[in-house]
């Protein structure tokens, strides 16, 4: 009987004290918020550059979460959603250091929560029963307030970068400004009474102007402009077609006062093709752009009538009803992709159409950083006959094994391009009648050298347009701007690294992270390249035959030029043979691409679904074995 409540008593006592330690272990395991993440991009992990933002936090900002609770108002996969900005806003408190101050509302109806909610720009949505209900936050800090009306589960991925964003805005002390100038339409076109009449409607700003606009105060610059507005800090230059000398010296000037410059230079824009406004419904011909004067003063060069074709980044395209290999359409993988530099390091893909390259030696003072670059597989083409057949391309396509430069960065010192000084008429040229001479006034009032600053070049323009960068998509009344590719980041990376403050790039770009199959687009490439190959020497060999029936056509009379002779017919027939067994083979050819990339994404698939599973298993079976030789051993 003692042996018994012996027994019972130190299972009841074991029982206890494994309760007490799993409780414990909870207890610590929570305190500590300790987590792991198995992403291969730590995406669950905050960023270097969002610690940053937190870690210089020096007056204290408030976030409000407005989120509707309830059983049935919030559809389940928001409810997710909300769980999941909840955890992150939790990740930001603890690495503030108590400068961060977060309130969770439940905005009910006719609540105190749904007033708050509403005067600071948190925007309630209906849901298709007609309920109201509210996912948004506000972040406020003295008297700056920056309001994200609606998160949206489609910008999951760029979560963190948009608390971030909001954070780093609502504590900054003042915005800078950044100015636009563009032959381009990327400001939009307000509706006219001629519009109205056709039925037309007014264009919104493009994706790139919307964005930087959450950001900084964006100024549109005249292509005409002879001064910039010194309150100008980065300026933007996309395709300036036609600029005049006095455009280009403004631009000029503003460097010497300090200013830096990106600049988006396009030997062939498609995009500005279609805006042709004596006839909408037919399109124009591509024009070019450059910076001429400024180009030569830094030592760069850019061909305005060539374009750049690599066939290791061609893009494959729906033409009518076939799909189209377009080398000219540039999809930029990591292989062409400076990976050290802050402002490329963490981008994936970029999309280029008809885009230049860029040569030449910086002038003595300048160092010239590449951060886009074709492959070796790479040739320079007419601009104007790469719109029109990309498959024509690829036939004639020969490579001269030489990486071409597509986005440059030129830091140091510059020297100005208008050593004589602001250009201008032979008029203002001239003398004065007091006799002092107009043109020494012009170069003593023109600034010579800079000091440091910088200039990004960019190859290609209609990159910023919005069907080359961004998805546009509608949600509960609210316009979502999703990235397609790392255009737009490029672009805000570029501005925000100019402006001085680079702590959002590693926040952003990580979040346009693209994984294609790169595997699958080398098989592809490599079976293109040899379907390519055969075609050429088929139409090399039709081309033979057609000059030998020609040469024997010439030895015959007159009388006798419409009779098939014997080996005229012969030839033929050795081309039906040749024709036909060429045929299989092409046909042959495609059958192993598609069973070879069939095969590899077949794989891939039941790697994905069975791998875990099986690696469990073995690691069970593995242990289990392990057990039993140690208990054997005892």
């Amino acid at each position: 009987m003692n042996k018994k409540l012996e027994t019972v008593l130190y299972s009841t006592v074991g029982v206890a004290a494994m309760f007490l330690i799993l409780l414990a272990v909870n207890f610590l395991v929570t305190a500590a918020r300790t987590r792991v993440d198995l992403t291969a991009e730590k995406l669950y992990t905050l960023s270097p550059g969002t610690k940053a933002i937190l870690g210089k936090l020096d007056t204290k900002i408030k976030v409000r979460f407005y989120c509707t609770k309830g059983d049935h108002e919030m559809p389940v996969f928001l409810k997710t959603y909300a769980q999941r900005v909840e955890d992150l806003l939790g990740e930001y408190k603890q690495y503030a250091k108590g400068k961060l101050e977060i309130e969770k509302l439940n905005p009910r109806p006719d609540s105190d929560a749904e007033d708050s909610a509403n005067l600071d720009g948190v925007e309630g949505q209906m849901t298709q029963t007609g309920e109201k209900i509210y996912l948004g936050l506000a972040v406020s800090c003295l008297d700056q307030k920056v309001a994200l009306p609606f998160l949206s589960p489609e910008r999951e991925k760029y979560l963190e970068y948009d608390l971030s964003r909001a954070i780093s805005r609502a504590g900054a002390s003042a915005r800078v400004t950044v100015g636009v100038m563009t032959a381009l339409p990327a400001f939009g076109q307000a509706m006219n009474p001629m519009m109205m009449r056709q039925g037309q409607q007014g264009q919104p700003a493009w994706a790139f102007i919307s964005e930087l606009k959450r950001d900084f105060e964006v100024k549109q610059v005249e292509m005409t402009a002879e001064t910039i507005d010194p309150e100008i800090k980065v300026l933007i230059v996309a395709h300036p077609k036609d600029i005049t000398e006095k455009a280009q010296y403004a631009i000029d000037q503003f460097l010497m006062r300090g200013g830096k410059l990106i600049a988006y230079l396009d030997p062939v824009s498609v995009i500005d093709a279609r805006q042709n406004p004596g006839n909408p419904m037919m399109p124009s011909q591509p024009t070019s752009s450059s910076l001429d004067r400024l180009l030569k003063a830094w030592g760069i060069e850019m061909d305005k009538t060539k374009v750049v074709a690599d066939m290791n980044f061609l893009t494959r395209m729906q033409r009518g009803n076939r799909p189209e290999s377009a080398p000219a359409v540039l999809s930029i993988n990591p292989a062409g992709i400076n990976k050290d530099d802050v402002i490329t390091a963490q981008i994936d893909s970029i999309l280029m159409a008809f885009a230049g390259s860029f040569s030449g030696s910086p002038t003595e003072g300048l160092k010239k950083t590449v951060l886009l670059q074709t492959t070796e597989a790479s040739q320079m083409v007419e601009g104007f006959l790469a719109t029109l057949s990309g498959e024509q391309i690829a036939k004639e396509f020969k490579s001269d094994n030489k990486k071409r430069e597509l986005a440059i960065r030129l830091t140091g010192k510059f020297k100005t391009a208008f050593p004589e000084g602001k250009p201008g008429d032979a008029a203002a040229d001239k003398k004065d009648a007091d006799g002092k001479d107009k043109k020494e006034e012009k170069k003593a009032d023109s600034l010579k050298e800079s000091g440091e600053t910088a200039v990004i070049l960019v190859a290609d323009a209609d990159m910023l347009f919005d069907q080359f960068c961004v998805q546009i998509q509608e949600m509960f009344g609210q316009r979502i701007v999703i990235p397609r590719n790392g255009n737009l980041t490029l672009l805000q990376n570029f501005v925000e690294q100019l402006s001085g403050d680079s702590n959002l790039i590693g926040t952003r770009s990580r979040a346009t992270l693209n994984r294609p199959f790169t595997v699958i687009r080398e098989m592809q490439a490599k079976a293109e390249e040899n379907y390519r190959a055969k075609i050429k020497k088929f139409e090399e060999g039709l081309q033979d035959t057609q000059r030998k029936l020609n040469e024997l056509q010439g030895k015959k009379d007159k009388s006798q030029r419409f009779i098939i002779s014997p080996e005229q017919q012969a030839e033929i027939e050795k081309l039906r043979k040749q024709e036909s067994g060429m045929k299989k083979e092409l046909k042959e050819e495609r059958k192993n691409l598609r069973r070879d990339i069939d095969s590899l994404e077949n794989r891939v698939k039941w790697l994905n679904i069975a791998g875990m599973p099986l690696l469990v298993t073995f690691s069970g079976i593995a242990l289990a074995l392990f057990k039993r030789k140690r208990t054997a051993a005892k």
